[in-house]
């Protein structure tokens, strides 16, 4: 049953950001996941957590998706675009959402300590920003911390 607020595209979406956060436990990486779609629906990039893996503390799957979506478009600007991803995205990934006018994002589970749409700030509130996204929380947020509590668990 696909959850009020939510449509099936959403859940399928959300669904394989899950896939590529498990990807990321398995090698190592905080475990989280995004898929990001361009205007028309169709997927452009995908990733999971890699800045251990590349060296890179700004390699967050969001960043990845918006790095990855850009290139291909040949544009930084990804208006209309809608991003999926298993954690609420921390103030750097936020920002760099703004940066590239996304359009909408969806995240799983909220994050209480970094989260930067509504947990421990919220940046699309922030009235001088250039561009608000839409942002929808709590899909598929019970499988994400299952992902998050089980990858912690197993390093503590």
């Amino acid at each position: 049953m696909t959850p009020p607020g939510f449509n099936d595209a959403d859940v399928m979406h959300m669904a394989r950001a899950l896939e590529l956060a498990r990807r990321g436990a398995a090698a190592g990486e905080v475990p989280v996941g995004a898929v990001l779609l361009d205007q028309n629906g169709g997927m452009i990039a995908e990733a999971f957590n890699q800045p251990i893996a590349a060296g890179d503390p700004t390699a967050h799957a969001e960043m990845l998706c918006l790095r990855a979506g850009a290139a291909l478009l040949g544009n930084y600007r990804l208006p209309g675009s809608t991003l999926y991803v298993t954690l609420e995205p921390c103030p750097m990934c936020a920002g760099a959402v703004v940066w590239a006018r996304v359009g909408r994002v969806v995240f799983a589970a909220a994050d209480p300590k970094s989260g930067a749409y509504g947990s421990a700030l919220n940046l699309a509130a922030v009235a001088s920003l250039n561009h608000r996204p839409a942002v929808q929380g709590g899909l598929l947020a019970d499988e994400s911390l299952a992902i998050l509590k089980e990858f912690f668990a197993a390093r503590r």
